[in-house]
């Protein structure tokens, strides 16, 4: 990046002061050889190292069950690399330079024979941060962690003595498939470890403009004074996917987009658009907030699932002038399965700031288009003057906050069209990162990374914060045992999702509005 005049100087000392402080150490990735790895890790590391982010010295083990060497492990990445990399072509001598820090050790990982090969490993040379600061990434199925955990602490290599170095366990979601499993598995993960060294990773977390959230309504005055029940109708978060499940149809089977999206991304966004403003920006006092959010959250009961939740499942449809299949034509999916790939809710949060202002929520596979965002909803100016003479045509103003792509924020406002009539039309101000900022975005891993390894857990899931979660979604999930999926819960694949979600909205006076494409404001409403 080039920094050529006075503002990109300032924008560069401020992006330098808030660089994190990261000690020597290793990093071990357990499941080295999956798609997790080389999608994601690997290039994420590389783009760290290539940016001068990580400390000065440290090396990365990966581990895994497959017969290969370091060299032939070291050629899989690079070729990862060359195809998943955000910035082509890759920097051979940086590749280099990074690629000698990387190792490969061979085992399965029930046997405990692997973890002295890796005890062995990480105890070679002279260098004592290496061997006493670990950080292991679990990129495996979650049925592995506690096994691997125990595994390691038997070894002597995760332990909750932090006396030399330190030890820190990353786990991925799904973090347990309820309640009870994911109390039973903090039970045995805290065995062997604090809850402090464990990381419960939400990628969705450490996406730029998701952390942009905070920033913007605290730092800003003239929107944190308009962030509560008197000024704001509704708020609406939507996480549409235009792709199916794919090959991920026997992981479906199991969880579904309740558990897969609702009870972690969309909960997520929720407590960050919602929450009280923390004491300060240390990990505990953000997290506090955002469990005390969670906690704020009407609980549901049958009765109120029927009424505020609804749940889909695509059936075969089409998509850009193509045929696409059904759910339940989809690979390891069962021809009569009644797992949803649609949710919509609607949500209250029974405190001060959000009294009687309903939240909507939406998340599904197989809708028209691929985008994140929250759009909230000001109230209306009063029935006279121009709203009087101008009827429906006096749009409610609202702030768009584009997650993904094309990540921004819009304020749309209602303007007086050129002329010599009266006639009024919605218009927009737009802000693009891409526009302000330059292309640079990093990688959601990138920050996750980092934030691992210099022990930042601001943006990670607390023990209390994933239970407060399933609580809410658990309920949900009871209320639907047993309740096969009914014809008006079926929509095709490209559509919007079931006409019930309209419903869901439409009781009370509101309309799905559609994620923006490209940056340009819409108002149209979702059938």
């Amino acid at each position: 990046m080039n920094w050529t005049d006075p503002l990109d100087e300032m924008l560069r000392c401020r992006l330098e002061t808030g660089r994190k402080t990261v000690t020597p150490c290793s990093l071990i990735i357990f499941g080295a050889s999956g798609d997790l790895t080389m999608r994601k890790l690997i290039p994420a590391l590389y783009h760290l190292f290539h940016d001068q982010q990580l400390p000065s010295r440290f090396r990365i083990v990966g581990v895994a069950r497959r017969e290969k060497t370091a060299e032939s492990f070291r050629a899989e990445l690079r070729a990862a690399l060359d195809r998943y990399s955000r910035t082509q072509p890759v920097d051979d001598a940086v590749w280099e330079r990074f690629a000698a820090n990387v190792s490969y050790c061979q085992g399965d990982l029930t046997d405990p024979a692997t973890y002295g090969r890796l005890q062995t490993r990480l105890a070679e040379g002279d260098d004592a941060a290496l061997r006493q600061n670990l950080l292991f990434y679990l990129a495996v199925s979650p049925s592995h962690f506690a096994g691997v955990a125990e595994q390691l602490h038997t070894a002597g290599l995760l332990g909750k003595n932090e006396e030399k170095g330190w030890q820190r366990l990353v786990v991925e979601k799904p973090y347990g498939h309820d309640l009870s499993s994911a109390q039973a598995l903090t039970r045995t993960l805290t065995q062997f470890a604090y809850e402090r060294q464990i990381f419960r990773i939400d990628h969705y977390l450490g996406k730029e403009t998701v952390q942009n959230l905070l920033m913007f309504r605290f730092a800003n005055a003239i929107f944190e004074r308009l962030w509560n029940r008197d000024v704001i109708e509704h708020v609406q978060i939507t996480v549409s996917e235009a792709a199916g499940v794919g090959s991920r149809g026997g992981y479906y089977e199991e969880a579904g987009t309740l558990r897969d999206m609702v009870q972690n991304h969309l909960l997520q966004l929720l407590a960050l658009v919602a929450m009280e403003p923390p004491v300060s920006l240390e990990a505990e006092a953000v997290r506090d907030q955002k469990v005390q959010l969670l906690k704020s959250i009407r609980p549901f009961t049958p009765e109120t699932v029927a009424r505020q939740v609804v749940r889909g499942q695509y059936t075969a449809g089409g998509g850009n002038g193509q045929p696409l299949p059904g759910y339940r034509q989809e690979p390891i999916v069962r021809p009569d399965s009644n797992v949803e790939t649609y949710v919509a809710l609607n949500l209250f949060i029974d405190n001060w700031r959000w009294a009687g202002v309903p939240f909507y929520l939406r998340t599904g596979k197989r809708l028209p288009r691929s985008a994140s965002e929250v759009r909230v909803t000001f109230r209306r100016t009063p029935d006279v003057l121009f709203a009087a003479q101008c009827g429906a045509d006096l749009d409610a103003n609202a702030l768009i906050l584009r997650l993904q792509p094309d990540e921004g924020i819009t304020l749309r406002f209602n303007g007086k069209v050129p002329g010599t009539n009266l006639i009024v039309s919605p218009v927009r101000m737009d802000f693009g990162y891409r526009a302000e900022f330059g292309a640079y975005t990093p990688e959601a891993y990138e920050r996750l990374l980092l934030d691992a390894l210099a022990g930042d857990a601001t943006l990670f899931i607390r023990q209390d914060e994933v239970e407060t979660a399933w609580r809410l979604v658990d309920a949900i999930r009871v209320a639907w045992d047993g309740q096969p999926l009914q014809a008006h819960e079926f929509y095709p694949a490209g559509s919007w999702g079931p006409a019930a979600a309209d419903a869901l909205l439409t009781r009370r006076g509101h309309h799905w509005k559609k994620p923006q494409a490209n940056g340009q404001a819409t108002h149209e409403t979702i059938g």
